[in-house]
């Protein structure tokens, strides 16, 4: 996004990347379908972005999900709005829409560099750049540099977070890398795992309290993975969880089995005698509990804890369940943390590095998935962009 702005005004682009071809991330985020944005209300859609919020609003507000449609239509994408609210490309896909973008850059005139691994660089009047490649290291000098090296969450694409140590030792403040929009480890036996891994509980809702007796609650679908529990419903609660885990050592959720049932309503239904059906047969005739659900609710109480009708339906509605840690960084579909906020100027520039300009999931904001992502990332590419034109434009009226 940043070369397509700066190519617009006639500024020379070399992109580097230390990957064999750019975009990997890219396609990943778009393999089981491409959510390249969100078409609620602009005010809720910069609300996602929690603590980052006040930071990225501005250039979210200059490139809105609106304009990010408008520009993806002009480049051939055309794109739909799902039943969620969700803005998908209507062929479902990253890489057609790579193909026209990477086609479209060449044509503009921008210069790739695959396979060059940026390792480190020297400041005076202008900015050297080194790279690592297969010919060994080469230098690279500029008038200004944008910085988009991504975060730290699935380096084998490319965002292995390496860069960190080198801004550091420039001064730039840093928050750690943490994983965000992930899966947990949770207590779960080993029988239940086997047995329910890759299946999806839906419709449950979740609720969780934190430190300060806020409750955060959502209804969605949630898979369980042989270490624990991910899917769309637990990538929300990501970084209150992971917050709450690094505080406290874990997290307790708490699961709606049957959000669509009261209490009275389950009660009721089972007023009827369970007969010869086995108690798994009867929740499911009774109130549409499925084998998965009941085998969970053995998985948090004992015969006694459920020996009453009270009792059993109070469980399905609040059912606990406590969360270990985090999974790695490397599976997290994104990562929170990076460079603060602080550390830049309105145009995206390291105050302490005067030309040096950062976009993208390197900065320290965070955001669930459902489009959010991507579009912080192309808004503040483009903000990150237009910064290195005022910076230039500031230079030819001091000439």
């Amino acid at each position: 996004m940043a070369a397509e702005v700066l190519r617009n005004a006639n500024i020379c682009v070399d992109l580097f990347d230390s990957m064999p071809s750019v975009g990997r991330k890219f396609l990943m985020a778009g393999k089981g379908g491409m959510n390249i944005t969100h078409s609620e209300e602009i005010d809720h859609f910069i609300s996602r972005y929690s603590t980052g919020k006040q930071f990225l609003e501005p250039y979210i507000l200059d490139f809105t999900p609106n304009k990010l449609r408008e520009w993806l239509s002009d480049l051939g994408i055309e794109t739909f709005v799902g039943s969620s609210g969700r803005v998908f490309p209507i062929e479902m896909k990253a890489a057609p829409l790579l193909r026209l973008w990477l086609h479209r850059l060449r044509s503009m005139g921008v210069k790739f560099y695959m396979r060059h691994k940026w390792v480190g660089w020297s400041i005076d009047n202008k900015i050297t750049l080194t790279f690592s490649t297969s010919n060994g290291a080469i230098n690279n000098e500029y008038d200004a540099v944008l910085l988009a090296l991504g975060g730290a969450s699935w380096p084998k694409l490319g965002s292995t977070g390496e860069w960190t140590s080198v801004l550091i030792d420039n001064g730039v403040t840093f928050s750690p890398f943490k994983s965000s929009n992930c899966g947990f480890d949770a207590t779960l036996s080993e029988y239940f795992t086997n047995k329910y891994a890759g299946h999806p509980l839906k419709p449950v809702t979740l609720s969780f309290i934190n430190s300060s007796g806020c409750c955060f609650t959502k209804q969605g679908e949630l898979m369980f993975t042989q270490n624990g529990i991910e899917g769309g419903l637990m990538y929300g609660f990501s970084h209150l969880l992971t917050d709450h885990i690094e505080q406290f050592g874990f997290a307790t959720i708490y699961l709606d089995l049957l959000p669509h049932l009261s209490l009275t309503d389950m009660e009721t239904r089972l007023g009827k005698s369970q007969g010869k059906l086995s108690f798994t047969n009867y929740l499911r005739k009774q109130l549409g509990l499925d084998a998965m659900k009941t085998a969970l609710l053995w998985e948090t109480f004992s015969q006694t804890d459920l020996s009453s009708k009270k009792m059993l339906c109070a469980a399905i509605k609040n059912l606990p369940l406590k969360l270990l840690s985090s999974r790695p960084i490397a599976e997290a579909i994104s990562s929170s943390g990076g460079i603060n906020f602080e550390a830049l100027d309105e145009n995206l520039m390291i105050k302490s590095i005067p030309g040096v300009f950062c976009a993208g999931e390197m900065l320290n904001w965070d955001a669930p998935t459902g489009g959010y992502l991507l579009t912080a990332c192309f808004s503040t590419g483009r903000a990150a962009a237009l910064g290195v034109l005022k910076r230039f434009n500031s230079f030819s009226q001091i000439e």
